[in-house]
């Protein structure tokens, strides 16, 4: 299936976020090969679904669609809604570990290390490639989807301490996910 065909059996009215352990989570997305009006409303239900859910990031597999994109609003403001088609990172500096957490493993959080500043190019809703430097919190969003879209999850990225602190919430999440 290619990704116009991913984009198209979505229905942007009821995307849910997927919780770990679902399965898509871990597959390498597909570029995305069209901007459509159908790729346009997955985008449009992405940002209402992370606004919804009180997150700064959303990726497509999240929403189990699995293809090159994801949603972002770094100041958590409908005014900032932005989305990364075909992204990647062309260049990275600097450390920093901050905790971390994700819509799909609901309250759990985790320290995580990455470059504290990153320059993303990616295209628009219009097709128009851009460049963005990203910082702090933006920084960190774009790395955390960027994972998404390449299938490394908030579990891969948890130390040994945390993954046993951690260790209830993760079963509890891998029974929901099996009884459904």
């Amino acid at each position: 299936m290619d990704s116009s065909d991913k984009i198209r059996a979505a229905d942007p009215a009821s995307l849910q976020v997927v919780k770990y352990p679902d399965p898509r989570l871990r597959e390498i997305c597909t570029p995305v090969e069209t901007i459509d009006e159908p790729l346009i409303q997955l985008v449009e239900g992405m940002w209402r679904l992370m606004l919804d859910s009180r997150g700064v990031g959303l990726a497509a597999p999240q929403v189990g669609v699995t293809v090159r994109l994801f949603a972002a609003s770094p100041s958590f403001s409908p005014d900032d809604l932005q989305v990364y088609i075909n992204p990647r990172i062309i260049e990275a500096s600097g450390t920093i570990e901050e905790e971390e957490g994700c819509l799909s493993f609901p309250l759990i959080y985790t320290k995580v290390k990455r470059s504290a500043v990153v320059v993303v190019e990616a295209l628009d809703l219009e097709g128009n490639t851009f460049q963005e430097t990203c910082v702090d919190l933006h920084s960190r969003i774009i790395q955390h989807e960027l994972d998404h879209l390449d299938g490394r999850l908030l579990v891969d990225r948890m130390g040994a301490v945390s993954k046993i602190a951690n260790r209830r919430a993760l079963k509890e999440l891998e029974a929901q996910f099996n009884s459904a």
